[in-house]
């Protein structure tokens, strides 16, 4: 707390700057997956994240970037609704956000924790994992080499890197990939030259499907949980008991709106990032205004036509380099999340639900009436959730 207080304005800028480079890299990573525009991304995170401290009154030390839970949802989606329909769905993630505020506002958390238990979030977030391995795979064969150096820089920065070093192993996997398909490989960098040095984000504007809000906004569910987790994640670092001042509705409701703005003007939904908690963590700085000066650092970033324009040109392979790693890592932290939630896989109640969720997900299951469609992590999201409400359990009191 004291290191906050002697920080000139100066100070502040350049910490800033360094948590928005922490996130940088997943931030744009989302959107060079899923067919948007990185600088567009970049945007939508520091206008999000401004919007969150907003209704948070300020208090709340979060930073917040483009969503990995949804690349899946919303490849499938964009293909099946195009790309102004698949925005609308993304407003409809806030709305879901909201809804969920307006719940803990009446009802409190364990309501929350009730609906999505251990025994739906673990599996759902292993499922997000495992559903795009196949994509980083597929993006990684076409130069095994440029995607094996990313992957050990990754793996390298993470396990032996030291300081903020250690908080940026997607960041650091992108740049030496990149540098060594420059030095090796033929990249073509006549985009970079002939993009002006500054320019607008490519702004889309969402067309309401009514198709395209049924088949994300289930999504939503497990990134719900991952922000009340971050939230008291953020707790711990700072101190201070920020679920009941500002309050959880608050901050849901935030990161809800943030989505909703993100979806409006064709960014990919964001979600609170534990990346920057790390950093805070490590460097012990928790005034929300340095994450405010992030948020505008990635605005400002946004408007370089070159940044984007250079983006565009990073390997396929570089980035499923990354992903192979990313991806096993979210599907691991879902295993993680069972074991320490000591979830029993022998009770056979849990053993379905988690089961199904799986299968679900895993095997492309797809439900349509009509026009409507869910699939994927939204319709294995839904099961599980129906089935932990009306499966009955004989151990709950036991269990808890």
């Amino acid at each position: 707390m004291e290191k906050n207080q002697h920080l000139n304005p100066f100070q502040k800028t350049v910490v800033g700057v360094q948590f928005l480079f922490v996130a940088f890299g997943a931030t744009v990573l989302v959107p060079l997956l899923v067919g948007l525009d990185p600088s567009t991304a970049l945007f939508t995170a520091g206008l999000g994240t401004l919007i969150f401290h907003l209704v948070t009154k300020g208090k709340v030390p979060i930073f917040l970037g483009s969503s990995f839970a949804f690349i899946a949802p919303i490849l499938k989606a964009t293909e099946l609704y195009g790309l102004p329909g698949t925005l609308s769905g993304f407003v409809a993630v806030g709305a879901v956000y909201g809804i969920m505020s307006l719940l803990v506002k009446w009802r409190g958390i364990s309501f929350i924790h009730r609906l999505f238990p251990p025994i739906v979030v673990g599996p759902v977030i292993i499922l997000i994992g495992l559903s795009l391995a196949g994509t980083g795979v597929n993006m990684a064969k076409d130069n095994w080499i440029l995607a094996l150096v990313a992957l050990f820089t990754a793996v390298c920065v993470t396990m032996l890197g030291k300081g903020l070093l250690k908080l940026i192993p997607i960041f650091s996997g992108i740049i030496v990939g990149y540098v060594v398909g420059l030095l090796f490989f033929d990249i073509d960098l006549a985009p970079v030259a002939a993009a002006p040095w500054f320019s607008l984000p490519q702004f889309v504007t969402p067309q309401f499907s009514l198709e395209a809000v049924l088949f994300l906004a289930p999504v939503a569910i497990a990134p719900v949980i991952e922000h009340v987790g971050d939230i008291y994640a953020v707790n711990s670092v700072t101190g201070k008991d920020f679920v009941k001042d500002p309050g959880l509705h608050r901050t849901m409701l935030g990161d809800g709106l943030a989505c909703a703005a993100a979806g409006i003007i064709g960014g990919p939904p964001v979600t609170t990032y534990s990346e920057v908690t790390g950093a805070i963590s490590l460097t012990k700085i928790t005034d929300p205004v340095v994450i405010r000066i992030a948020a505008v650092a990635g605005i400002l970033f946004s408007v370089f036509g070159k940044v984007s324009a250079l983006l565009k040109t990073i390997p396929a392979p570089v980035l499923g380099g990354i992903m192979m790693l990313l991806f096993g890592t979210i599907a691991s932290v879902g295993i993680n999340n069972l074991i320490r939630n000591k979830t029993d896989l022998g009770n056979t109640r849990n053993l379905i639900i988690s089961s199904l969720i799986l299968t679900f997900g895993i095997g492309g299951a797809v439900f349509q009436f009509g026009e409507f469609t869910i699939a994927g992590i939204g319709l294995a999201s839904l099961i599980g959730v129906i089935l932990n409400l009306v499966l009955p359990n004989h151990t709950k009191v036991a269990h808890e």
